[in-house]
């Protein structure tokens, strides 16, 4: 005879409830691994997956168990019948469409605030364009799929007329230094990082299975709306927060995320989101991850691990173009978008604010804002800064629509 013999009665007394979970506990139990564990230490281990059963969704022995025991949300817990009123800025020039989904978004059971701002469109779930502010929740598709995208900018020590005369120059160095397109081999120029010794790439099983692909794409820019470029950078004021002399300079404007990394997190734990917090389809994007919650906890860490991925994919190529410049920057601006931050609002309340192609805001804080896709002219600039530079479009790229304040 076995030294347990657990039965369905103790799993119901340690808090299992009627059901599957029972049954598949039972029979992990009668392998072979497990028959020599005594009656205590098997409850005692059953007793910690009842207690959070977000941490073993990815154990192989404990999965099923663990599925059956993650609290299942009423399939009826709709929408606050109230859409709560937010922000709207330059509200002629917005999509309807957009507006119908911040409509959604504010009526989450989470939601405390949001904005939307003069350039906002339709995407999934969020708006791109919208800001949302939301109590101890995560949602990932509110942060969307490329993780961290963002725009950085150099400032070079080189006058205006050298974007001109070294046009071919410039284009041939921005081809030698990244990489475009969705699909391709390791990039040969690529640095070493310490972004690759970053324990959740242990700990998280969707960033291990990704930390080879991060390291072949390092230092790329990917596809889509996103770009390399040089372009004329215009001080106008000379107390400018850059601490640059009034003048045109030489700039390299770069936009792009954290590539395959933050869209394998994204589409992970979108679905687990979806799984564990089902809304009416018009809001199913809009799914929310308790930061109380193991999965909450695993995507708050990997969302900030695929944001300083995208961070070291922008520092390795304006050091590989800096070099073949040969010069040094005299300034650089660096800040970005689709991402969620811990912030104190304006009441004393502590939310998590969602920014899905919208840049933060605030008294001394310098970032990009780009153009649409066809429009040449970007401002940099804290409100009033007095910095403002246009790029020379060399058909490697185009500007996003996102990135309001």
């Amino acid at each position: 005879m076995s030294k347990q013999t657990v039965r369905g009665n103790d799993l119901r007394k340690i808090g299992f409830p009627e059901g599957p979970a029972i049954g598949r506990a039972l029979d992990v139990l009668a392998d072979r691994q497990f028959k020599k564990l005594d009656k205590g230490s098997a409850l005692a281990l059953l007793q910690q997956i009842q207690a959070d059963p977000y941490k073993y969704l990815r154990d192989e022995t404990w999965r099923d168990v663990a599925k059956e025991l993650v609290p299942q949300p009423d399939k009826n817990v709709g929408l606050n019948p109230e859409i709560k009123d937010y922000r709207r800025y330059g509200e002629e020039f917005i999509e309807d469409g957009a507006r119908k989904q911040m409509d959604t978004a504010m009526q989450l059971p989470v939601t405390i605030d949001g904005a939307l701002m003069p350039d906002a469109h339709q995407g999934y779930g969020l708006p791109i364009g919208g800001v949302l502010a939301v109590d101890n929740a995560v949602i990932p598709y509110g942060v969307g799929m490329d993780i961290g995208c963002r725009m950085a900018l150099s400032v070079f020590p080189l006058p205006e007329h050298e974007l001109y005369q070294r046009t071919k120059e410039l284009r041939n160095i921005i081809l030698a230094n990244t990489r475009f397109g969705s699909k391709f081999s390791a990039f040969d120029k690529k640095m070493d990082d310490a972004i690759f010794e970053r324990p959740e790439f242990k700990e998280i099983a969707v960033l291990r299975g990704k930390r080879q692909t991060a390291v072949d794409q390092i230092g790329t820019s990917g596809s889509g709306n996103h770009f390399v470029e040089f372009g004329v950078v215009d001080i106008t004021d000379p107390d400018n927060e850059l601490d640059v002399p009034p003048g045109k300079y030489l700039g390299l404007l770069t936009h792009s995320g954290s590539r395959g990394l933050g869209a394998a997190v994204a589409q992970h734990y979108t679905k687990l989101a979806m799984n564990v917090c089902p809304l009416p389809p018009e809001a199913r994007h809009l799914a929310w991850l308790s930061l109380d919650s193991q999965a909450g906890q695993e995507y708050w860490a990997a969302m900030n691990l695929a944001g300083d991925y995208a961070s070291a994919c922008h520092d390795q190529i304006h050091r590989r173009i800096s070099r073949a410049l040969g010069e040094k920057p005299m300034a650089k601006v660096e800040n970005h978008h689709n991402f969620a931050w811990r912030e104190t609002l304006s009441d004393g309340r502590e939310a998590i604010v969602h920014r899905k192609g919208a840049t933060p805001a605030g008294k001394g804080v310098l970032g990009v804002i780009p153009g649409s896709m066809t429009a040449p002219a970007l401002s940099c600039a804290a409100a009033g800064s007095g910095i403002r530079c246009s790029r020379l479009p060399m058909g490697l790229g185009g500007a996003c629509r996102g990135g309001r304040p």
